[in-house]
């Protein structure tokens, strides 16, 4: 959702998100029932950043509203692209929260990255704020907790909007994170959820049998990066299971779609795929793309 290079300005976005939509305008013209998550990490970081600058004027918003802020934002975008593909389409964006565990390990060792690069003297002064920094190639950058997903909390309203006919948007930017206080209550927590674990946990919590991760490549490669690189197409989750756990996804880009496909395949899913964003009509017909089922031996 932003230009080529990385910008995230109100154009880029509305343009990459118009983009996006006449592809998934496609998909509901030929019949299928849409559910629809993104990721927020440009707009977040850019939330970040105002936060940042204007801190010295306006009280900064901790990053659980960064995420609802997004999800709004977002959603809007989303909803009005593809009423104008569809025309007079019923779209309706919900403001989602996950559930995480507070006791995650995650919340240990932070290492999600967020934001923009800083030199190490505003690093430091963030640390004074009890922000965590640590240092990249490019210089100094946040990190935040990535606490697995439990539960989407309001799949409930997303499956209510789906029976009533409307193409839903949920769980945006992996969803709100908020844990549960011992009196029971929800809370919000600093803290991002990875975006396409959460796609795996909503497309369970509303009985999707497909689920699609869209991404820029057509499909999940074995040593990516490397004269022997070759696509993978139909396989099982066995095998796909091995792959992993002989290291040929990397953990920030491909990895956590590979977890996403599995963990869906392995909840009694259909299928999941991935592939690039123009060819999702066609991955679904079993045309293009990483597929990943139970039934698949290889």
């Amino acid at each position: 959702m932003t230009a080529p290079d990385g910008s995230a300005s109100p154009a880029d976005q509305h343009r990459a998100v118009g983009e996006a939509m006449t592809h998934v305008a496609a998909l509901i013209r030929a019949g299928h029932e849409v559910v629809l998550t993104h990721g927020n990490g440009p707009q977040v970081g850019n939330i970040l950043l105002k936060n940042q600058l204007s801190a010295g004027v306006v009280p900064p918003v901790p990053l659980d509203w960064c995420v609802a802020q997004t999800q709004g934002t977002i959603g809007t975008l989303v909803m009005n692209a593809l009423q104008r593909e569809l025309g007079h389409a019923r779209v309706a964006a919900v403001v989602t929260r996950t559930l995480v565990d507070a006791d995650d390990p995650a919340f240990r060792d932070p290492v999600k990255p967020i934001g923009r690069y800083f030199g190490e003297d505003e690093a430091r002064r963030f640390e004074g704020e009890g922000q965590v920094w640590r240092r990249f190639d490019r210089g100094w950058r946040r990190v935040v907790a990535s606490p697995r997903p439990v539960e989407i909390l309001d799949a409930a309203a997303a499956v209510a909007l789906i029976e009533a006919g409307f193409t839903v948007v949920a769980a945006g930017g992996g969803g709100v994170p908020v844990v549960r206080r011992p009196d029971g209550v929800l809370t919000g927590i600093e803290a991002v959820v990875d975006k396409d674990l959460a796609a795996a946990a909503l497309a369970v919590a509303v009985g999707a049998t497909d689920l699609v991760i869209a991404t820029d490549v057509p499909y999940a490669s074995v040593d990516f990066g490397t004269p022997r690189a070759r696509p993978i197409g139909d396989v099982g989750v066995a095998a796909l299971r091995a792959l992993q756990a002989a290291g040929h996804f990397a953990g920030g880009s491909m990895g956590p779609k590979v977890e996403a496909a599995l963990r869906f395949a392995e909840a009694g899913g259909n299928q999941a795929v991935i592939t690039s964003l123009h060819h999702i009509g066609a991955a679904l017909s079993g045309n293009i793309g990483t597929r990943v089922s139970r039934g698949v031996e290889g």
